[in-house]
């Protein structure tokens, strides 16, 4: 379908309070928070000249919440959606965007949510705000200059190559057909189990491929950004090898690294490969493989997965990048002027 000019904004609700909490020293993002930063993302995208945003319902009522008040050129939908309270919600969301032509998408959560609608919609022109725990994909970026960002893109007044660069990912198959992706990190872990919701425990962990190895980042990047930095623009990935088990620290180096907010962790390492784009790794079983921080595949003992770093990831929206081109084109000069000029139709706020 045709972009329409409209901008999709994506929140889940439960970024940034989840166990991880109990174990580490990490904020909390609360339902107020999150209200605020949608009002503030529409008001951008409503001063950048986005005729129209769509926001999906939910139980906690952030959307509507934050738009109800608001007196705007600007279209705004509120989408009726089955809610569930997990990560189907945010899917459904971005399926329902794509298919009423948003020409990008906020997106509010952790790496996990940003994967959840990047799976959705490979190609998506995404901009990813932090509300999550250990979160390297998302921007930390004020919410008004974000949604003003997206605004633009969405709208069409930015071409998408002058805002965004297409992410690196991680693509997993193993031999019996399973297959996944993670944004971030693909991590296999031992006697560990799916479902967990707390930070990794370096004693279980035994391999990493990152896409992004920074070292001023929280989680299982900086492990390998601490030994090898790679950033988003560099095109080749990180695999860290890691010794498991209570005598893994008696032999070898061991890194500390910050494993999550205001918690360090010792990391007995072997050692840090660069992985060229589309060279293939083979992990073997016994493991658990975990994709951004979600556990979801169980390896037995004698299966394999094969992983490989590609640019294929989502197109993400960097507002920095977007603000200086928007600067260059005098974008925001006579702006009122372009309002008048689209109609009392691209007047109404709902």
């Amino acid at each position: 379908m045709a972009a329409s000019g409209a901008l999709g904004i994506i929140v889940n609700p439960h970024s940034g309070r989840d166990a991880r909490r109990l174990f580490a020293r990490a904020g909390t993002s609360t339902i107020d928070d999150k209200r605020n930063q949608v009002t503030r993302i529409v008001v951008g995208a409503a001063a950048a000249g986005c005729a129209r945003v769509l926001l999906s319902r939910d139980a906690f009522r952030i959307a509507s919440a934050a738009t109800d008040a608001l007196d705007l050129p600007t279209k705004i939908e509120l989408l009726d959606l089955p809610t569930t309270g997990h990560a189907r919600d945010s899917e459904c969301a971005a399926l329902a965007m794509q298919e009423a032509g948003c020409g990008a998408v906020v997106v509010l959560g952790g790496d996990g949510t940003s994967r959840t609608v990047a799976r959705a919609w490979p190609d998506v022109a995404l901009l990813p705000l932090s509300t999550g725990t250990n979160n390297v994909f998302p921007f930390q970026v004020e919410a008004t200059v974000a949604g003003a960002a997206a605004g633009l893109v969405a709208a069409g007044r930015l071409a998408r190559e002058a805002a965004a660069a297409r992410a690196k990912v991680v693509r997993i198959r193993c031999d019996d057909g399973r297959e996944s992706m993670a944004l971030i990190d693909a991590g296999m872990l031992v006697d560990d189990h799916p479902g967990s919701l707390l930070q990794v425990d370096p004693a279980k962990l035994a391999r990493i491929l990152l896409t992004r190895a920074e070292p001023a980042s929280v989680g299982l990047s900086p492990i390998g950004g601490l030994l090898l930095p790679c950033f988003a623009e560099d095109d080749f990935g990180v695999c860290v090898r890691s010794r498991t088990g209570p005598d893994r620290m008696t032999r070898g180096r061991v890194l500390r690294a910050p494993i999550s907010p205001g918690l360090y962790e010792d990391v007995a390492i072997e050692g840090a490969d660069r992985v060229e784009l589309g060279e293939e790794i083979v992990w073997q079983g016994p493991g658990l493989l975990a994709f951004d921080g979600d556990r979801e595949i169980v390896l037995a003992a004698g299966e394999a997965a094969r992983l490989r770093v590609v640019r294929e990831g989502p197109f993400v929206i960097d507002p920095r990048r977007a603000r200086r081109a928007a600067a260059d084109a005098g974008l925001f000069l006579d702006l009122g002027h372009w309002h008048d000029h689209r109609g009392a139709a691209g007047a109404t706020c709902c």
